[in-house]
């Protein structure tokens, strides 16, 4: 084995700070999700679209609107009180925090 060459001070001092310098990791950017653009105000042809469509779902709830028909969800719960009133939809379960409905058939 050949004898090591000797190196100066300086010259290990400048090969050290010549070697660090890597780029920093780049992170991956996380995907982030598009914010929907829902209708928050009825109006006719929203209001035709809902009349039309609802009374042919079999499952009928505010998160099944909110996807379907792209409306918000207070707008959502408000066209249910409206259907159901108007006797197009009948409820299945009535809770404060999730209704279903279906669709009212004659009997």
């Amino acid at each position: 084995m050949p004898p090591k060459q000797q190196i100066s001070k300086a010259a290990k001092a400048a090969a050290a700070m010549a070697g660090g310098k890597k780029s920093k990791k780049k992170w991956s950017k996380k995907s982030h999700k598009d914010k929907a653009a829902h209708a928050v105000i009825l109006d006719q042809e929203k209001l035709d679209r809902i009349l039309k469509e609802v009374p042919t779902y079999r499952y009928i709830s505010v998160s099944v609107m909110v996807d379907r028909l792209k409306l918000g969800g207070s707008l959502a719960r408000v066209a249910l009180r409206d259907l159901e009133k108007r006797g197009i939809i009948k409820p299945i379960s009535k809770h404060s925090t999730q209704q279903i409905y279906t669709r009212a058939v004659a009997e």
